[in-house]
């Protein structure tokens, strides 16, 4: 079972943290692939955030990178870099879902509908992966 949630976690959170790094090195890149919204599709409060966010992001989302690998090849210290990485992806989860609900109520341009829902969906999928990341972390450490 550890090797299969270390691949999980892994991959899932290569996912975020490489999308953010992309969109932060090259964000043209980042819309052209669809990991980000094009400057011009969104309000540039929000065009800024995100800039903000792709930066931070890609300075410390390694963290759950780095649990998913250690978990796999079955390290105890997996569950250190799980409660620290999995605080990180549930922060970065919620943010994602909970800010563009409330940018959205207000009317802000966030993006095209297709790509909004999809953020709303990988940012719970992220928040439930940390949720899990950081009980079985407890339990590990526990054990």
């Amino acid at each position: 079972m550890n090797v299969f949630w270390g691949v999980v976690v892994t991959l899932l959170s290569l996912l975020a943290w490489g999308g953010q790094a992309i969109a932060w090195f090259s964000p043209a890149t980042s819309a052209r692939w669809k990991l980000a919204e094009a400057e011009e599709d969104v309000d540039p409060a929000f065009w800024a955030d995100g800039r903000g966010e792709a930066f931070w992001d890609t300075v410390t989302l390694w963290t759950m990178v780095v649990a998913g690998v250690l978990l796999t090849v079955n390290a105890r210290s997996w569950a250190y870099f799980g409660l620290v990485g999995g605080g990180m992806y549930l922060y970065f989860g919620g943010r994602i879902v909970f800010t563009r609900v409330a940018m959205q109520r207000r009317g802000v341009r966030i993006g095209a509908p297709k790509n909004v829902r999809l953020g709303y969906i990988f940012g719970a999928v992220w928040a439930a992966m940390a949720i899990i990341t950081i009980a079985a972390s407890i339990a590990s450490l526990e054990g």
